[in-house]
């Protein structure tokens, strides 16, 4: 059995390109040779780095020291979930590989990458002192002064205009692309990337589901009670910090296995989301107008 497991293991380096092609945040995703595991399983060591201003220069006595402090901070995965999931036992090992391969993609899919992004748009809505606005878009120039709002606010507050994301519901971004080809091109030319974000994953605050109460067996998320629609958000990203990791941590072979003449595999996926303190700025949220304030 120990060659079937390493067979199923080359599967699990397959789930990262999966997420990656398929996840609408995954552009946000810090590089990970700057990250380090921490001294406990659910955490990172990022690298900071902080100094001091300008100073007065004195002909006499010169220049005034400064500090630059290089560190590195421990940070706690905030997000962590898991299932379960079995394959038959079949007779041939690499058809059972496949099996796990096509099964496991699939969950990654469909399950996953959604859950992940709709929780990341809900947490990055949630940070405070970000850039915000809440109203009603329904054609293509009120698209475009709401994006043009929104990118004068982030120029104001000093954000630069390199490296900031346009996340936008596939319906506004087609309201946009039916306005003078001129004008659309000009605010949308301004973006390191435009990704189209399903409304479906794009709320400013989600439930994830225990999978284990009577009402919640099927796992996932849903959108909060309280929640709003978002129409769009520009990220800076460097303002976030965003990290995942994917992995299939225990394989039970059909002997080891006690409850049925199957492949257990136990996935995880965990990971972190947040925000540095000093760039709120470089996020702007832009939601549904506020239907309780009618």
């Amino acid at each position: 059995m120990a060659n079937s497991i390493a067979l199923f293991k080359k599967y699990i380096d397959l789930l990262s390109e999966v997420y990656k092609s398929g996840a609408k945040t995954s552009v946000l995703d810090i590089d990970g040779t700057l990250v380090q595991a921490g001294a406990n399983a659910n955490e990172i060591i990022i690298p900071k780095i902080s100094m001091d201003g300008l100073a007065d220069y004195s002909r006499n006595g010169g220049y005034v020291s400064g500090d630059i402090t290089l560190s590195n901070e421990t940070v706690k995965f905030n997000y962590d979930r898991g299932r379960k999931f079995f394959v038959d036992a079949m007779d041939n090992q690499e058809t059972v590989g496949l099996a796990f391969g096509r099964l496991s993609s699939e969950f990654i899919r469909t399950k996953v990458i959604p859950e992940l992004d709709a929780v990341r748009f809900a947490t990055y809505a949630a940070i405070p002192g970000i850039g915000t606005a809440s109203t009603d878009i329904t054609t293509g120039e009120g698209a475009l002064f709401a994006l043009m709002t929104a990118n004068n606010a982030m120029d104001e507050a000093e954000v630069p205009s390199e490296g900031r994301y346009l996340f936008i519901t596939p319906t506004l971004h087609n309201f946009i692309s039916n306005v003078d080809s001129y004008k659309s091109k000009a605010a949308m030319e301004k973006y390191a990337g435009i990704i189209d974000v399903p409304q479906s994953r794009f709320y400013t605050a989600v439930d994830l589901l225990d999978g284990k109460s009577e009402d919640e067996t099927a796992g996932g998320y849903k959108k909060n009670a309280a929640a709003k629609n978002i129409n769009f958000m520009i990220i800076h990203k460097a303002a976030v910090i965003q990290y995942s990791k994917h992995t299939v941590n225990k394989i039970f072979t059909p002997e080891e296995n006690q409850t049925a003449d199957a492949w257990q595999f136990c996935y995880r996926a965990y990971g972190l989301m947040d925000a540095y303190e000093n760039k709120a700025a470089g996020i702007y949220l832009h939601t549904e107008a506020d239907k309780t304030a009618e």
